[in-house]
């Protein structure tokens, strides 16, 4: 975050140089301004930031001659063309497809079941590891010889893809597959924050003792999870890590494609982990409109938000049956403030605070099926809220947990 400001800092000074030089061109010469553009932007290199995808020099000779297994889904992609689509136009032996929550193409509801199917384009197989069956077994990796894993991650403890990478990672060490873990960026690898899960409430969305922000690429991830041997029986995985150029945790990264169909830009991805809390409550967090994670609303909440503003989830891609379906919410819209360029940095704990306090029906906020505690990782988040904790009080309770996980999560860095 500190080089983050420090860059921003010298684009406001090169920009205020560039205005100053621009005004004193009184004979209004188009060419002097051009030079100064050009000299403006020698001092400004952009570096793109390549992901291990993309570095297929790196990985396509490994997978020659190899019967090869990929766990991927619609953020899978090498520029404008789907990965599997590469690999197989490069004559790479693709003889299956795994995919996580949301399927291979990223279009079902979060928590639908997948069943397996052929992909229409290639002619693949495609089995489903979200549902009933997370884990690969033995005959779904009958005949693999090697395992490409490639999907976005969005660095929230509870977002599924790190469990589907634990199963798959456990299910290849278990058969002796290795696996190649193609790199991306975290773009919320800027910060660590939240509790750490107590693993007495280890669940599908929040499998390893993490904080909700654990600022990790999912290569990075990997590595800790061989690491710290949090595999079944300790048990690790052969893993290759193909890692990404020209990154580091304090560049931002905006994704070229939807990680899941209720995150469409980045403001949603910046603000999950903060909102994430709210599906165990029973407000709308904007599923069921195109403002999903960016806006926090219930009917009985008029009057109490911001003014005039409102919204009614319905049917959509990505949530068939939203929460409140139907309903007029009223609420917050967090498109805008406190200010839409505003990078968040750590966990907005106050928005639940806050708005649970606004909240007319208290023994109805939270839902009563234990997922607020999966979510949160552990049965005191909801008590302190309760009580009346302030932010400060809550965060400081963090503290401990957070400065344990760090230590162990700089063993694994690669950025």
């Amino acid at each position: 975050m500190r080089t983050h400001k420090i860059n921003l800092f010298f684009l406001i000074c090169v920009m205020l140089v560039t205005i100053s030089c621009n005004n004193a061109q009184s004979d209004g010469s188009s060419e002097k301004k051009s030079d100064i553009k050009k000299e403006v932007a020698k001092e400004i290199p952009v570096e793109k930031i390549i992901t291990g995808a993309e570095r297929t020099g790196e990985y396509l000779k490994l997978l020659e001659g190899k019967k090869v297994g990929v766990m991927g889904n619609q953020t899978s992609m090498i520029g404008a063309v789907h990965l599997v689509d590469s690999l197989v136009a490069a004559k790479i032996n693709v003889v299956k497809i795994f995919s996580p929550e949301h399927g291979f193409r990223g279009k079902a509801d979060a928590g639908e079941s997948v069943s397996n199917y052929t992909d229409e384009k290639t002619g693949i197989q495609v089995i489903s590891l979200y549902g009933n069956t997370k884990k690969a077994s033995p005959a779904d990796l009958k005949d693999i010889e090697l395992m490409v894993f490639d999907m976005q991650d969005v660095g929230a403890r509870f977002y599924t893809y790190i469990s589907s990478l634990h199963y798959m990672m456990e299910a290849c060490a278990e058969n002796n597959i290795p696996m190649i873990l193609l790199d991306r960026p975290n773009p919320n690898g800027h910060y660590v924050d939240g509790p750490v899960l107590d693993m007495k409430f280890t669940s599908f969305v929040g499998m390893h003792p993490v904080p909700i922000v654990h600022g990790m690429t999912i290569g990075e991830y990997a590595q800790m999870i061989n690491g710290e041997k949090w595999l079944k029986n300790g048990i690790q995985c052969a893993l290759t890590v193909i890692t990404c150029e020209n990154y580091d945790h304090s560049k931002i990264y905006e994704l070229p494609v939807k990680p899941s169909p209720n995150l469409p830009n980045f403001r949603a991805v910046n603000l999950y982990p903060s909102l994430c809390l709210f599906e165990a409550t029973t407000l709308s967090i904007g599923r069921g409109t195109d403002m999903q994670f960016q806006v926090i609303g219930h009917p009985l909440l008029k009057g109490l938000g911001d003014k005039d503003f409102s919204f009614t989830p319905k049917s959509n891609e990505g949530a068939k049956t939203p929460v409140l379906q139907g309903k007029q919410c009223f609420g917050y819209d967090l498109r805008t403030f406190p200010d839409s360029s505003e990078l968040i940095s750590e966990i907005r704990i106050e928005y639940l605070i806050d708005i649970y306090k606004a909240f007319p029906s208290k023994t109805k906020f939270f839902l009563k099926d234990n997922l607020f505690e999966k979510l949160a990782g552990n049965d005191v988040l909801r008590k302190q809220i309760i009580e009346g904790k302030t932010a400060e009080e809550i965060r400081a309770t963090w503290k401990d947990g957070l400065e344990k996980f760090k230590k162990i999560r700089e063993k694994y860095l690669l950025y």
